[in-house]
């Protein structure tokens, strides 16, 4: 049975949205970085460190993000995106013959 919904446009749309968090992955990493530093400030009080912490461990996260966007892609039926791509490569008109 035919899918109703263009798996071209999901899989396009993933591939945007991995872009943007690639551009991201180096700014969070950095922020991590900055995070961890701040939890060796001296005499940091412990619910600070706890908060940095959290912090950091938010910021790891980004994995998840990955994690979800390879979920969508492994959710599109198989050969979908390949059928869907000859589709509109032979154009959607009936042949005659």
């Amino acid at each position: 049975m035919p899918i109703k919904w263009s798996a071209v446009k999901v899989s396009e749309a993933m591939d945007d949205v991995e872009r943007q968090i690639n551009l991201a992955e180096a700014f969070l990493a950095e922020a991590k970085v900055k995070a961890e530093i701040a939890r060796k400030i001296a005499d940091l009080p412990q619910y600070l460190d706890q908060r940095l912490i959290h912090l950091i461990t938010e910021i790891k996260r980004i994995d998840n993000v990955i994690n979800a966007i390879e979920a969508v892609r492994q959710s599109i039926p198989d050969g979908a995106i390949e059928a869907e791509r000859e589709h509109l490569k032979n154009g959607s008109q009936q042949s005659l013959i």
